[in-house]
């Protein structure tokens, strides 16, 4: 399969006092279908739903920073947990989300 650019949009609002405000917006993007992986989560039944979105989205991108920055002493030290925290998901959840990097 292959790797199809998704486009995500982020825009985080905080409520406060009944007053809507925008904090901070961003795109985000990569291969890696969200729908399909929060889908996944979910039906593992490990988390709520809510939590299994916040959890993928989290996931993704702390994964993204961590690719774009592997020399950081900080994401060095903390790439093995995260890539064994991943790997302990996707044993539960099951692979990915139908790219083509399903495995790695």
């Amino acid at each position: 399969m292959d790797k199809e650019k998704k486009s995500y949009h982020f825009n985080i609002t905080e409520v406060q006092d009944g007053k809507i405000q925008e904090v901070m917006n961003f795109n985000f993007g990569g291969h890696h279908d969200l729908a399909v992986m929060v889908k996944k989560l979910e039906a593992t039944g490990m988390f709520s739903d809510k939590h299994s979105r916040e959890l993928v989205i989290g996931l993704r991108l702390l994964h993204h920073v961590a690719k774009k920055y592997p020399d950081n002493e900080i994401i060095k030290a903390f790439a093995p947990a995260l890539d064994a925290f991943k790997k302990s998901i996707k044993a539960k959840a099951g692979e990915g989300c139908g790219c083509s990097c399903e495995g790695k």
